[in-house]
C-alpha cells in the first residue's frame, strides 16, 4: 500500500488487484509484469531434413492438369535489324535468320526452352521431329 498525496492509503495496483468472486468474496489476483525491452534470443529445435528422391515430371499428381493448353513455339531463327530496315520491309523482301538450314530449331513452351528438333514436312504442313528434350 502507498499513501497518495491526500494522505489516504491506496493499494498498489501494479502488484495485486481485488476482484469480486461470485457470492461477494474478494479474491486477490496478480497482474502480469510488463515485458522487458531486452531481446531474448531463442533458437527453435528443428528436425533434421531427410533427403528425398527427385520426383519424376510424369507424376500422377500432374494428371489433373492434362487438359490445360500450353503454347509450344518452334523457333526457326532470329535476327536483329534497325528500325529503319524494319520500316523498309515490303512484300517479297527476304530476311536472313541467324540459323543454318541444318541447325535444329528450338522448342519453347510458355517461354521456357523445352528442347530442339528438325523441321519436317507432313502432308504439306511443317512439323518438328524432336531430337532432344532438355533436362530440368
Amino acid at each position: 500500500m502507498t499513501d497518495n498525496p491526500a494522505g489516504t492509503p491506496e493499494q498498489d495496483t501494479a502488484a495485486t488487484d481485488q476482484a469480486e468472486a461470485p457470492g461477494g468474496a474478494s479474491v486477490a489476483t496478480e497482474e502480469a509484469t510488463p515485458p522487458s525491452n531486452d531481446p531474448v534470443e531463442s533458437v527453435p529445435d528443428f528436425e533434421p531434413l531427410q533427403a528425398s528422391s527427385p520426383r519424376s515430371t510424369r507424376n500422377p499428381e500432374f494428371s489433373r492438369f492434362s487438359g490445360v493448353h500450353v503454347k509450344l513455339i518452334a523457333e526457326l531463327g532470329r535476327t536483329e535489324m534497325t528500325l529503319q530496315s524494319l520500316l523498309e520491309l515490303s512484300e517479297g523482301a527476304v530476311v536472313e535468320l541467324n540459323r543454318s538450314i541444318t541447325a535444329p530449331v528450338e522448342l519453347v513452351a510458355q517461354g521456357v526452352p523445352l528442347g530442339n528438333g528438325e523441321v519436317v514436312v507432313i502432308d504439306d504442313q511443317f512439323a518438328v521431329r524432336i531430337k532432344e528434350i532438355y533436362p530440368n
